[in-house]
This record gives C-alpha cells, structure tokens and sequence, in this order.
C-alpha cells in the first residue's frame, strides 16, 4: 500500500511539469515545420528539446517502475507507457518521437481526476488536428505529386480526414503521408464515438436521477399516507373505547373550557 501510495504521489505531483514539457515539445516540433527557412542551429536546438521531452518521460516512467510493488503487472498494464518509451528508439524518426509523445501525454492526462472527459476530449481533438497537420505537411512538401504545401492546405486536409468528409482536393500521396492519414481517421472515428457515448451518458445520468427523485417523493407520499390511516385507526380505537371523540390537551397558560 505504502509502495502504490508513493507511485499515486509521483504521478500527481509530475503530471503538471510533463504535461509543460509535452508543450515545450509541441513548439519544438512544429518551428521547423511551419518555418522552412530556418537555421541549422534552430533545427538542431527543436531536435536536441523534443529528445530531452522524450528522456524525461522515459525517465518517469522508470520511476513509476521503480516504486511500483509489483513491477510486472505494472509492466504488463502499462504496456501503452513502455511501447511509447521504446518506439523512437527502434528508428530516430521525428514521426515516432511525436506518436510516442502523444501516447505518454494521453496516459499521464488520464490519470488527472480533476480533467474531465469532455476536456480532454477537446484537447485530444486540437491535439491530433494540429499535430497531424505539421506531421502530412513535412512529409508531403517535399513530394513532387503532393498537393500539400501550406499549413493551411494540411489543416484542412487533417479536418476532412478527421471527420471522414473526405472532399479529396487534398490527399497525401507518399506512403509516410498515407500511413498517418490511417491514423488520423482511425483516430477521429474514436474521438466521435467517445464524443457520442459521453453526450448519450450524460442524457441518461439526467433521466436517471430524474427518476430517483421522483421515486423518493412517491415514497414519501406513501409514507406519509401511511402514517395518516395509522392515526385514522388510532382516533377511530379510542373513539370507539370511550363513546365519545378525545379532546386536546389544553395548550400551557391557557385554560381548559368547561364541557
């Protein structure tokens, strides 16, 4: 118990200084994208943040694994969290630093009681929206067929995709670029389920607790019936014991009247 309070109290107080860096890790991504022009030393400085980001997760995690009581079955229900720590590692491309990002980002965010679903389902939506953009867009730049050129040609193209519109004036055309398209429509398929299930969940929570109070002042109505017949039955008995209907008792400081 002691071990699993020291993990719970790790998380809690990281969360906020990683989700800062996710931030950090957000700019260093994006700068070289949106800024073609930039320097070299502009370009390694956003490559050296977004490896330092990445460590600095690996290292929580190890923590987490460290002051875990049962480290396999912390291992074996965090597989998401070891797979996201892993994947820049089997090939340094800066697509797997983003995905792998992504993930540590959304498994530390979950942990949050005082984030609510349908927040952090916006900011998963803005989140895949904007990195899913910078991410088509510096693989199909390059590409002599793409017709995605500009931020804003991507940010379109990732809303179509996302939504499942599809109008097709824009699509990727390189396998990279095809292959993150994959993913952001899986993804936004998820994300409008999730949207539907909480929207449908909050209406029934309403009815529900519609339902509740109107059971509890049935109940109380009948109890209250309940209790008037039992006065009934009880005035009718004394009624009947003595042939005539009990008097009040006289309130203090006033006198009782004479029959």
């Amino acid at each position: 118990m002691n071990e699993r309070s020291a993990r719970v109290r790790w998380e809690q107080r990281t969360q906020q200084p990683l989700l800062g860096l996710a931030v950090v890790f957000a700019v260093a991504y994006a700068v070289p994208i949106v800024w073609p022009a930039a320097g070299q030393d502009v370009r390694a400085l956003c490559t050296a943040a977004e490896w330092v980001v990445w460590g600095v997760f690996a290292l929580d995690y190890l923590v987490r694994l460290a002051l875990a009581k049962r480290r396999w079955e912390f291992v074996r229900t965090r597989w998401l969290d070891l797979a996201a720590v892993l994947l820049p590692l089997l090939q340094p491309m800066r697509l797997l630093r983003l995905v792998s990002t992504l993930l540590l980002v959304g498994q530390r965010a979950r942990l949050a009681t005082q984030i609510r679903l349908t927040t952090y389902v916006v900011g998963a939506v803005v989140a895949l929206l904007m990195f899913g953009s910078l991410a088509v867009l510096s693989v199909e730049r390059e590409s002599p067929d793409g017709n995605i050129k500009t931020m804003g040609d991507a940010l379109w193209w990732s809303f179509t995709t996302m939504t499942t519109v599809g109008y097709g004036d824009h699509a990727p055309t390189t396998g990279l670029g095809r292959v993150i398209a994959v993913g952001l429509m899986l993804s936004g398929i998820a994300l409008l389920g999730v949207v539907t299930a909480n929207i449908a969940a909050w209406f029934i929570a309403r009815f529900e607790s519609d339902d509740v109070e109107e059971r509890r002042q049935t109940a109380a109505i009948e109890a209250l019936a309940e209790e008037v017949r039992a006065l009934r039955a009880e005035v009718a008995a004394l009624t009947g014991a003595s042939g005539k209907v009990p008097r009040p008792a006289p309130r203090p400081g006033v006198a009782a009247e004479e029959p």
